[in-house]
C-alpha cells in the first residue's frame, strides 16, 4: 500500500530529532557566525544535521544556509561543540561535483 504524498521511498530515511544540544548549538550560531537572529530555524536546521551525523546538508536557501560567505565561521562553530559539519550547498552543486 502506497503511503500518501508518496513518502514511501522515505521510509528508510532516519528521523533525526532535535535536541537540547541541537538548540545550545544553534544559538550559538546566531551569536557566532553571520546568520541572523531571524534565521533561527535555519540554525536549527545546520545543527540537527551535525549532530545527526549528515554528510551533506542540501538546500536552496542560500540567503541563510548555504551561504559561501557564512560557511567557514559556521563550520568552525560546529566543530568547536566536536561534531564535524555536513557539507552545506545546494543540489546543483552536488550535482556538479
Amino acid at each position: 500500500m502506497q503511503q500518501r504524498n508518496g513518502l514511501t521511498h522515505y521510509k528508510a530515511i532516519p528521523e533525526v530529532e532535535v535536541t537540547e544540544q541541537a538548540a545550545i548549538i544553534a544559538e550559538k550560531l546566531l551569536l557566532q557566525s553571520p546568520l541572523p537572529g531571524r534565521a533561527r530555524v535555519d540554525a536549527l536546521h545546520i545543527a540537527v544535521a551535525a549532530i545527526g551525523d549528515m554528510d551533506y546538508l542540501l538546500t536552496w536557501n542560500c540567503t541563510h544556509i548555504a551561504n559561501p560567505a557564512f560557511r567557514p565561521k559556521i563550520e568552525s562553530v560546529i566543530r568547536f561543540f566536536g561534531y564535524e559539519p555536513p557539507i552545506i550547498c545546494t543540489p546543483q552543486e552536488l550535482l556538479e561535483a
